[in-house]
């Protein structure tokens, strides 16, 4: 019986592997993304080649994620301009929740729903927050969890004088 049961594990550990998330590293490909922001406005990561873009995992239940939200907004306002587009991904177990803290929280930006699923997609998003800085090119510049706003603010800078803007 347990001869059996091993045979069977081996046979599925492929498929359970495939749907491990790839951690990413600077230097990767961001993975690609279309979805509806909580606006009802798509937003389409390949479409935002040519611009530094800020990725910024977040929930409403996380302290830290909602000090970040007003800086990272400030970083939207000053380096829009620029090239800088900051997209905040919202880990809240629902649409509604998220919602109810866009009313109470200003957003300069757009923000669109996560799940499971989309944070395997980055890797698998074990702790918030995370962010992530993809350059023009559409790779991944640098990933952070809990960045302060010097060193944030110097990498956006960095990466849109790298990238002409």
């Amino acid at each position: 019986m347990r001869a059996i049961a091993l045979i069977l594990l081996l046979a599925l550990a492929p498929c359970v592997a495939a749907a491990a998330p790839v951690k990413l590293k600077a230097g990767d490909a961001a993975p690609q993304f279309v979805r509806t922001d909580l606006l009802g406005k798509p937003f389409d990561l390949k479409a935002q080649r040519g611009k530094v873009v800020l990725i910024d995992f977040w929930a409403s239940w996380c302290a830290p994620c909602m000090e970040e939200i007003p800086q990272l907004s400030q970083l939207q306002k000053q380096y829009g301009a620029r090239g800088l587009r900051i997209v905040g991904i919202a880990m809240d177990d629902s649409a509604a929740v998220t919602r109810a803290t866009m009313q109470k929280t200003a957003f300069t930006y757009p923000v669109v729903p996560g799940d499971a699923k989309f944070g395997n997609l980055y890797g698998g998003v074990l702790g918030l927050p995370l962010q992530m800085l993809v350059g023009r090119d559409g790779r991944i510049v640098t990933i952070w969890n809990e960045v302060t706003p010097a060193v944030l603010d110097k990498a956006i800078t960095a990466a849109l004088a790298k990238s002409g803007g």
